[in-house]
């Protein structure tokens, strides 16, 4: 097993793009915590023989979290599963919460990796998303947590209505003058049955412009390349060796399991995911039965979600792999289905791998839609 997800289900405020699971009430707090630890304990028959090399805490807002429940669950953890000797742990924290005791008593624990979801260092855009922190609260919180970790990536959001590109690239800018090592970047989505939707249908906010987020998308490669990042996934950059381990063996198709409400889980056949109810989550968990449902992949879905994690990364689609792992008539649809984004220099073939240009970069998903197999 490459890694452990654990979903913290709790936020202080509800951000006007969100459509995770959360709640933003702490009423069932202590008692959600219990049953992630008894759900650790029911997992550890199937997983026990799986070593873990990554454990990540996401959310929801994990460092809603005390340390000391933190060092809980990594404990249990621990107890229940063999561990590496130098795993990957990541964080996910709001700056709002990474005060300069919190970072320096976090730095104490066995976390290793911070991911600071900044989203923006302008006041006007934390206020439109409804982020819990402000602007100055985003770069001090970075300025300490540098002195304490070496391993933080930062999240930007791009495509914000009335962001316009010197805006933008100031925004880059701060994250390079900070010395991130790795940057998460995202178009703002517009998600049924949030917040932002709402707003948008009432008029209050305006919808984002798929033109101005493609080329916030455009000049944040070309800044972070100049700067020595990697772009080693459509979302994702990192300088060597600070590529994020949990997401790329999600990418590379490595089995994991998700702890906690709405969590998923993939054991290499099967995916399976837990209910999204923290009450109907703790009334099975409390009764010794696992919250989840399971699906068994078809070859086509298999195939599917290659395609689409391997357009998404560096690394590709490789053409061998194809061939071995799902046939020739797999391999002949995909070179048929890819030839227009060859020809439209969005696609390429090097060394016998699919992989998008620079051009095709954003229209990445859109594309590996188009080369899906479907029933």
């Amino acid at each position: 097993m490459s890694g452990i997800y654990i979903h913290i289900p709790f936020c202080k405020q509800a951000c006007h793009y969100c459509d995770f699971h959360f709640s933003t009430s702490l009423k069932k707090k202590e008692e959600i915590l219990d049953a992630i630890l008894q759900e650790i304990v029911l997992r550890k028959a199937d997983w026990q023989e799986e070593p873990v090399e990554t454990i990540y805490f996401g959310g929801g807002t994990p460092s809603i979290l005390s340390n000391s429940e933190i060092e809980t669950i990594l404990q249990s953890i621990y107890e229940n599963f063999s561990v590496v000797n130098t795993p990957e742990i990541t964080l996910e924290a709001n700056p709002d919460d990474l005060t300069k005791e919190r970072i320096i008593a976090l730095a104490q624990t066995k976390i290793n990796r911070l991911s600071v979801g900044v989203q923006s260092f302008f006041e006007e855009d934390l206020q439109l998303m409804n982020r819990a922190h402000n602007a100055d609260e985003a770069w001090q919180s970075l300025e300490t947590a540098r002195t304490y970790f070496d391993n933080i990536s930062i999240d930007l959001i791009y495509g914000i209505p009335g962001m316009s590109m010197d805006k933008w690239q100031q925004n880059i800018e701060k994250a390079l003058t900070l010395g991130v090592p790795h940057i998460s970047s995202y178009a703002l989505t517009v998600e049924p049955k949030t917040a932002l939707a709402s707003l948008i249908a009432k008029g209050t906010i305006p919808m984002p412009d798929d033109g101005e987020a493609h080329e916030h998308f455009l000049q944040l490669m070309q800044l972070l390349k100049q700067n020595g990042y990697v772009h080693y996934e459509l979302s994702n950059f990192g300088k060597p060796g600070y590529f994020s381990q949990n997401n790329t063996a999600y990418w590379m198709g490595k089995k994991y399991m998700g702890i906690g409400p709405s969590a998923h889980s993939f054991d290499g056949v099967n995916r399976s995911w837990n209910i999204s109810n923290n009450t109907l989550y703790l009334n099975k968990i409390q009764s010794g039965i696992l919250p989840s449902e399971k699906e068994l992949l078809s070859l086509n879905d298999r195939y599917n979600e290659y395609i689409m994690t391997g357009l998404r990364t560096m690394w590709g689609v490789s053409l061998q792999k194809v061939q071995n792992d799902f046939g020739e008539k797999y391999l002949t649809y995909l070179l048929k289905n890819a030839q227009k984004y060859i020809q439209s220099l969005q696609l390429v073939i090097e060394n016998n791998v699919l992989k998008t240009t620079a051009e095709g970069k954003f229209f990445g998903d859109g594309i590996a839609s188009e080369l899906f197999m479907v029933d």
